[in-house]
């Protein structure tokens, strides 16, 4: 896997960043006519959720080894999960459009699956045992 990582620390390289840097400028722009009174509430927590993504893909590749850019790549896959939940927030309150939502929670979904497909090709193979102790915890899981 190290050669794969030399390949991929200009992130600007990488689509999954472009899809994020996307977004942000979308997201951006879709809360620019929420009210003055969520400036400091829903329209900051949105804008900081979608910039978050892109600004820890880029963090995550420019950083050593590969723990390193999975661990920022994870932290990317959350922020982009905040999003997610704040998008219909955002349109069942009547601020975004339900369209718009549409098309912002798709783009999440598409880059969370990204960002999902990434970590797993910088991560270390399984050991045969690591899925049946996750079952066991599952089963465990009250």
């Amino acid at each position: 896997m190290d050669a794969l990582i030399p390949q991929v620390r200009d992130f600007r390289e990488l689509k999954v960043w472009a899809k994020a840097h996307d977004l942000a400028l979308a997201t951006y722009a879709a809360t620019g006519t929420f009210p003055q009174s969520e400036l400091f509430g829903l329209t900051a927590q949105m804008r900081r959720s979608c910039a978050s993504i892109a600004t820890n893909i880029a963090e995550g590749c420019g950083r050593d080894g590969e723990a390193e850019l999975r661990r920022y790549l994870s932290i990317a896959r959350g922020s982009a999960s905040e999003l997610e939940y704040q998008l219909p927030l955002a349109c069942d309150l009547g601020y975004l459009p339900c369209d718009k939502h549409e098309v912002l929670t798709s783009e999440v979904i598409q880059i969370k699956q990204m960002l999902t497909r990434f970590i797993q090709t910088v991560s270390p193979p399984r050991r045969a045992g690591d899925r049946r102790l996750l079952a066991d915890v599952r089963a465990t899981d009250g």
